[in-house]
């Protein structure tokens, strides 16, 4: 791993790739933190969602603050709006933002049921149809055998 340094940016690279990229900051005593950077944390720590510095002054889109403000209010709210957080590190902030959209238009809000969406809007689309056509006839029909069957029967009444 490396980092480089710009006028305007620090960038972290690793193999090639560039794992972070953060605007430099010339201001004395400030403390700069990406919230995304910390949401792997809070899933043993959900109580830093409230009191920890990367999150205070979060500015969340309104649909995902709406939605966290009414499980915060549930039994284990603050977890379960962590979850989704996580589900969002995977499948990127868009796809809460829209989960999210279409949970308060249902007007059940619940984390399960925000999971549910951001698996639904993201998960690969399916055939809508297969054709097999002619490639999975039958070359010959089975036929039926009743004697093993008989055989059976005979076998339990014989006993």
């Amino acid at each position: 791993m490396s980092l480089r340094v710009t006028a305007h940016h620090i960038r972290a690279v690793a193999d090639g790739q560039i794992i972070a990229d953060h605007e430099r900051c010339f201001g004395y005593d400030q403390l700069l933190c990406n919230p995304w950077h910390y949401v792997s944390l809070l899933a043993k720590k959900p109580g830093a969602l409230r009191h920890g510095v990367p999150f205070q002054d979060w500015a969340l889109p309104k649909s995902i603050q709406q939605v966290r403000q009414k499980l915060g209010q549930q039994h284990q709210g603050e977890r379960a709006f962590v979850d989704c957080l996580l589900l969002a590190r995977e499948y990127g902030l868009e796809a809460l933002e829209t989960a999210c959209e279409l949970v308060l238009e249902s007007g059940l809000v619940t984390a399960s049921i925000v999971q549910n969406e951001i698996r639904r809007l993201t998960e690969p689309s399916r055939p809508k149809e297969i054709n097999a056509g002619q490639q999975l006839q039958l070359a010959a029909e089975p036929q039926a055998n009743i004697q093993r069957y008989d055989r059976l029967l005979r076998a339990h009444y014989v006993h």
